[in-house]
């Protein structure tokens, strides 16, 4: 196919839409699949490839979409299918693909399958989902935990036995031990790319299949503060048997069957312990996911350090996979407010696009980020998360990543809804709508705008090899090389202060101007503003 001859997808950049919050067409107050449409436009100006759009599929929405209870159809929320084909259509004539996420593990409670299978121990569905007896005391099988909180068993008092949930009570895990369901979620999948999908995120990708023996997981030997914050517990636990088993290569492998008849690609996302061995894996040999995220630049972590080791990490251990790196998403607080510190500037978020899309990966983009949101404040009466709800007050769960996009400050809501929005507007976000940005040369959306164009010029930063140079703190310094070309070499100041520092390898470097981030070099000594960086070209 195709996409095997040519990796596109490896220039391309990723856009994450989160349909709730987009743009609402109809006035009650939730985004819907013609407020995406009417924005593709939007999207493909900023210069993005691929639109990932979060789940619109039929769901009692406790989870917000991610609680699927028909796979095969639209929410009435969100629209129609004959909506969704109208959107396929308009992001095909202007050049873009989409992508839709794919929620396999788990479904909603209120999906016919599970409603069959919790009927009894005897119907053609009873093996369809994880169901265990309870030991001899009455407590669950084993130890094992659910991400949002709790035992990830719930008694069922109609089977009279647990059920498996790794998330909210009301998403029961699939049993991917049986044929069966495998090949009704490829069914499900071919239904989509038989409309013109183009690719497929896989949500909790991971997460499909679990240990038969039901063994209780171990004791973390590094507490994993990635995937969850410090105050849930389920970082506590070595997650070996209750996800990432190997089962669940083969069954990739099927999908990429499947994708491969249509030319489509999938990126997976990892929730692991070892997220970059995972990716890795996942990646590896061509025939199961084309490239993968983890949660490892999600963190509040901003350091050179750190930013080079995840880099360096899965580059020592891919095996002809792919990355790709998401620093913003639906699920992480705002990258403005984690990585800017009380107060920060538009600098920062021009620092960090510039950084994430000079790394060696695919880069992913979340709605609003090209316009320098902050973390939006919700207050406990308006959270609608339940992730947020049980955390709450040391973690506040993920609806201030989730209002509602800025598009201007000449209608109510900032121009998302004429009704009441789901999650209020952040009053800050006004400062920052879209409408203001575009008369302004010099904002976050109109760099970002520059900044994807430019890099598209740039091969050695699409294609190129990897490697970084030792510089002080907050300095990340990298080189990219690609046969034929001149190797680019590149330095950011991650920090709110001006550096300078010495590079030998500055030497002999001609300054590739047109990106617009400020910086200088004299000889071997290299100037950076505050969230400056530097690009420069050096002779093969």
């Amino acid at each position: 196919m195709n996409n095997q001859i040519t990796p596109w997808w490896r220039e391309a950049i990723i856009y994450q839409v989160y349909p709730r919050s987009f743009l609402d067409t109809n006035g009650d107050g939730v985004g819907d699949l013609p407020g995406i449409t009417e924005k593709l436009d939007y999207i493909a100006e900023l210069g993005a490839d691929i639109v990932w759009i979060s789940p619109f599929f039929t769901s009692p929405m406790k989870d917000f979409g991610y609680d699927i209870s028909d796979y095969c159809d639209v929410d009435p929320l969100f629209g129609t299918l004959a909506d969704f084909d109208a959107l396929i259509a308009k992001a095909h004539s202007v050049g873009l693909k989409i992508m839709i996420d794919q929620v396999l593990s788990h479904t909603a409670e209120a999906h016919p399958w599970f409603v069959e299978s919790r009927k009894s121990r005897d119907n053609p569905k009873a093996d369809w989902y994880v169901w265990a007896d309870p030991l001899p005391d009455g407590n669950p099988p084993n130890n094992w935990l659910s991400v949002f909180g709790g035992s990830s068993w719930q008694w069922d008092s109609r089977r009279k036995q647990y059920y498996l949930h790794n998330f909210l009570v009301s998403q029961p895990d699939m049993n991917f031990h049986n044929p069966e369901v495998q090949q009704a979620h490829l069914d499900n999948l071919r239904f989509w790319l038989a409309r013109g999908v183009d690719g497929v995120r896989m949500d909790a990708c991971n997460f499909h299949f679990h240990d038969p023996a039901l063994r209780s997981n171990p004791v973390a030997t590094n507490r994993d503060t990635a995937t969850v914050t410090d105050v849930n517990p389920y970082g506590m636990q070595a997650h070996i048997y209750d996800k990432t088993r190997p089962e669940n290569i083969a069954f990739l492998q099927k999908i990429r069957t499947l994708l491969n008849e249509f030319g489509a690609v999938a990126i997976g996302e990892v929730g692991a312990d070892d997220a970059l061995g995972v990716m890795a894996d996942y990646t590896a040999d061509g025939d199961k996911l084309h490239m993968a995220y983890s949660f490892n630049l999600l963190t509040s972590t901003f350091t050179a350090a750190y930013i080079r080791s995840q880099v360096e990490e899965f580059e020592a251990r891919v095996k002809g996979g792919w990355a790709s790196w998401s620093v913003g998403n639906h699920d992480a607080m705002r990258v403005m407010s984690r990585w800017g510190g009380g107060a920060p500037t538009p600098a920062l978020a021009k620092l960090v696009l510039a950084m994430q899309c000079s790394l060696k990966g695919t880069p992913c983009l979340y709605q609003g980020d090209e316009l320098a949101l902050l973390e939006a404040e919700v207050p406990f009466e308006l959270l609608q998360d339940p992730y947020g709800i049980t955390f709450w007050p040391e973690f506040k769960g993920r609806d201030g990543c989730r209002t509602p996009m800025p598009w201007t400050t000449e209608a109510p809501h900032a121009g998302f809804t004429s009704g009441t929005p789901w999650l209020p507007v952040a009053p800050q976000h006004l400062a920052n709508a879209a409408a203001g940005q575009e008369s302004d040369p010099h904002s976050p959306l109109n760099f970002a705008r520059r900044l994807i164009a430019w890099r598209r010029q740039q091969p050695q930063l699409t294609r190129g090899d990897i490697v970084f140079f030792d510089a002080p703190e907050p300095v990340l310094a990298l080189q990219r090389d690609l046969a034929g070309h001149p190797s680019v070499l590149a330095m950011f100041n991650l920090g709110p202060a001006p550096i300078t520092f010495t590079l030998e390898q500055a030497a002999g470097a001609v300054v590739l101007s047109g990106h617009g981030l400020p910086g200088s070099v004299d000889g071997t000594s290299v100037t950076l503003p505050a969230y400056g960086a530097w690009f420069g070209s050096i002779a093969a």
